[in-house]
């Protein structure tokens, strides 16, 4: 187990590390001088050239990224372009509260997937299974900015059941704050809540067909038991996997989530940093996220490696 959780260790690091080459020269490759957005159209050639030294702007972009990685290994992520506020303080700031709304996120995928995939599985040719199948193709197919304007206009606007926008912290009021991200999680978990029934589904019906499953039906344990108790923990190993692969989207879908529903989390932060070109800022938390996916990914290989032994010494 050791050797496999260094083998995994290491691709982690070598990915982490040309992430942040693909990372730097994407932000490095768009249009506009941060010189100039932060100067404006009237600065002088003299006060772009020095705010280009500033910056370190005018130095080959080896050595750009080489101090860019510096600063990282010491936990220095750079100064924002537009209010000099230090990047560290604003992932700080957002990034817990992204994780909120992924926990949550993640409780609506179980809530979801879990159930409907079982049934799905084991009532295959029933009506409410084809009902359930065509369901999960349409959250699949439905846009999230699409299905988070509907919520928060049917929720929040038309019923007022629940907030329409907006984010109460924990300690402010612990009612408040989980109204506040229901909405914001069943927006987010939608779209993985159907790919991961259509893949437990998938999963659990081979299971099903295998022998060991019709010798314990065979030998008169209930339907229930076979299903929760033996088939679903084999089922598991590629659920696992894809559920890893599937938390990457709340990484990415969170851009578009928190700006519909005014979220100040890690999405916000990265969609006002991309609008006034604030690139240490977009840089730091495209970087976190990315991160974020490896250590996810990482975590998944483990729980792979101990549920299925085989895989340690593939």
């Amino acid at each position: 187990m050791g050797a496999y959780v260094a083998r995994r260790g290491l691709e982690a690091v070598v990915t982490a590390f040309l992430a942040s080459l693909l990372v730097f020269a994407m932000i490095g490759g768009l249009p506009g001088d941060p010189a100039l957005i932060i100067l404006g159209d009237k600065a002088t050639p003299d006060q772009l050239q020095a705010l280009h030294a500033y910056l370190g702007l005018d130095e080959p972009v080896p050595v750009q990224y080489l101090r860019w990685v510096g600063r990282l290994l010491h936990g220095d992520l750079g100064t924002s372009f537009i209010n000099g506020m230090p990047v560290l303080d604003t992932i700080r700031r957002a990034f817990p509260i992204t994780l909120q709304l992924s926990a949550w996120a993640t409780a609506v995928v179980l809530l979801i997937a879990l159930p409907s995939g079982v049934y799905a599985s084991t009532h295959r040719r029933s009506a409410l299974a084809r009902l359930l199948t065509g369901y999960h193709g349409l959250a699949l197919a439905a846009p999230v900015f699409w299905v988070g304007i509907l919520l928060s206009t049917l929720f929040g606007v038309t019923l007022r059941w629940l907030p329409p926008s907006g984010f109460i912290p924990l300690t402010d009021s612990p009612s408040q704050w989980a109204r506040s991200l229901i909405l914001p999680a069943v927006t987010l978990g939608l779209g993985v809540a159907s790919v991961m029934a259509r893949f437990i589904q998938a999963s659990l019906e081979d299971v099903l067909d295998r022998d060991y499953v019709r010798t314990a039906r065979a030998k008169g344990l209930r339907q229930r038991a076979v299903v929760w108790r033996h088939a679903l923990r084999n089922a598991l190993v590629p659920i696992i996997t894809v559920f890893g692969i599937q938390a990457g989207f709340f990484i990415g879908g969170a851009v578009i989530t928190e700006a519909v529903f005014a979220i100040p989390g890690m999405g916000s932060a990265l969609w006002r940093a991309i609008l006034v070109r604030d690139y240490f800022i977009v840089q730091a938390i495209v970087l976190v996220g990315i991160v974020a996916f490896l250590l996810i990914n990482f975590l998944t290989d483990l729980t792979y490696g101990l549920l299925d032994p085989r895989v340690r010494y593939q």
